[in-house]
């Protein structure tokens, strides 16, 4: 399969033509219309956007061919859209690099020891965090603030993060650790 990264979401119908906001996944807005098509996660719904302005950081207007309608916008609320990771540009510098190539490497601690696997990135509005499973000897999945703290070293040649040893500290676990987690996410099944 191939990867993908989703670059924006749609947040619904701006005037009465069709055209439609979006929230924006990228550094710069206009960046959502700047790869080439994107499609919608299921891959059924394929969008040629043009991006129009930004109406404020992480929120732009575009148009698309497809949206004929300001009722075809509006019915998009809430669908998030990608590219193939192919059709980005790669990174500009060494210590660069898409968050999406973080998920499935590994995490190691200084000694190189296996910590876990990278299974998401999540940004709920206070930055950045990487969701680890298959810890030793640990159940279910740790939530862990993505700072250069705690991940000194990524080296995505390798598939590799290095985690300091605070990354996993009980101060990053919900009282009864993981085990919430777990619970939660059978619940969510």
């Amino acid at each position: 399969m191939t990867r993908r990264v989703c670059l924006g979401a749609f947040a619904g119908a701006h005037g009465v033509k069709g055209a439609a906001k979006v929230r924006t996944f990228t550094e710069a807005e206009e960046g959502v219309a700047s790869y080439g098509p994107v499609e919608s996660e299921d891959g059924e719904r394929r969008f040629t956007l043009d991006f129009i302005r930004a109406l404020k950081p992480g929120l732009a207007i575009v148009t698309a061919p497809e949206i004929a309608s300001r009722e075809d916008a509006a019915a998009l609320s809430g669908v998030r859209f990608y590219v193939p990771r192919s059709a980005l540009p790669p990174p500009s510098a060494d210590d660069e690099f898409y968050m999406e190539d973080l998920v499935g490497i590994s995490v190691v601690d200084g000694a190189g020891a296996g910590q876990g696997r990278i299974v998401g990135v999540h940004n709920f509005g206070a930055g950045d965090i990487l969701e680890i499973t298959d810890r030793p000897g640990a159940a279910g999945s740790i939530f862990v603030p993505f700072t250069r703290a705690l991940f000194p070293a990524i080296d995505l040649s390798r598939g590799v993060a290095v985690a300091a040893p605070e990354a996993f500290g009980a101060s990053n676990e919900p009282e009864g650790g993981a085990l919430i987690v777990e619970a939660m996410r059978q619940e969510d099944a």
